[in-house]
């Protein structure tokens, strides 16, 4: 287990200092950027603006799992997806790629057509054969914790308990993906899917207890419902909301922001970095300063 690094097939991701993931929706009803990065050149234009903001990882979605979203045929999910990783590939071949899939075997084509980590938003729940695939794969495996389905996660959503039951789920999955041959494997607790807001920033707050489980932790706050319902702002407006929401995940121990604003974020991480290793206190009340 190393929370320092994530190991690919062609070397190593260093986290020793936070990684920003930027997103990028090759869907056309994802809740925030959604129809903006469905043809190739959009898709390079966007996917070079983030690795020029400081982008480690390039998370390609296909399928929105917004609140509410319904299901799409495994083939049109791979007539989105795979083109888009094979075009990053080939006109960013240094980038590391992660394919946003749930299925074992679009995780497969993912691979084979470049990327690097597949991140699953329903820990292997929606597709018994995932982590047996991951095991023969050898690819890193983003493990995220979702309560209900996406068609209807909101409908009943954890309400109560939410980082032990997170934690205990964490626990069993872990055990299961060794078991299946997995090594590499990042945690995320699965901000805004079935959960409510107080559910959320329960997980937000006591975020150190996952990454203490030893395993990279990966924070997926960006413009999410939980901000809005908090501060009263549409997705659009949610930057400034977002940015503080990063900053606590990463003080709480994120290793990776998955984020829409790759900007922010790595100025974010940059901060936070700074503080860390020079050990300035973040807050000195003005009673204990030496200069009054």
């Amino acid at each position: 287990m190393s929370t320092r690094y994530v190991f690919l097939r062609s070397g190593r991701l260093d986290l020793s200092v936070p990684a920003v993931m930027g997103i990028l929706n090759v869907t056309p009803d994802s809740f925030f950027d959604g129809g903006r990065y469905r043809q190739e050149e959009a898709i390079l234009i966007r996917t070079e603006q983030m690795l020029e903001e400081g982008a480690a990882i390039i998370d390609i979605g296909a399928v929105s799992t917004r609140p509410g979203a319904k299901m799409v045929p495994v083939n049109e999910e791979l007539l989105r997806l795979l083109p888009a990783i094979r075009a990053v590939r080939k006109y960013f071949p240094e980038s590391v790629i992660s394919a946003d899939t749930f299925r074992a075997s679009v995780a497969r084509e993912a691979v084979a057509a470049g990327a690097d980590i597949i991140n699953d938003i329903s820990g292997g729940s929606l597709d018994s054969d995932m982590f047996s695939t991951l095991g023969k794969l050898q690819v890193p495996y983003v493990l995220m914790h979702l309560y209900g389905s996406p068609e209807s996660m909101q409908d009943a959503p954890l309400a109560s308990h939410a980082l032990s039951t997170v934690l205990s789920y964490f626990h069993e999955k872990i055990g299961l993906l060794k078991a299946a041959g997995v090594g590499s494997i990042i945690l995320d607790p699965g901000f805004g899917f079935g959960k409510t807001v107080e559910s959320n920033f329960e997980l937000l707050s006591g975020l150190r207890s996952i990454s203490e489980l030893g395993y990279p932790v990966m924070a997926g706050l960006s413009r999410k419902s939980m901000i809005n319902k908090v501060l009263g702002t549409k997705p659009e407006d949610a930057l400034n909301g977002t940015t503080a929401a990063n900053m606590i995940a990463l003080m709480n121990g994120a290793n990776i922001l998955r984020v829409h604003d790759v900007k922010h974020a790595a100025e974010a991480v940059k901060i936070y970095a700074y503080i860390r290793s020079s050990e300035q206190p973040i807050y000195e009340h003005p009673s204990r300063s030496k200069d009054r």
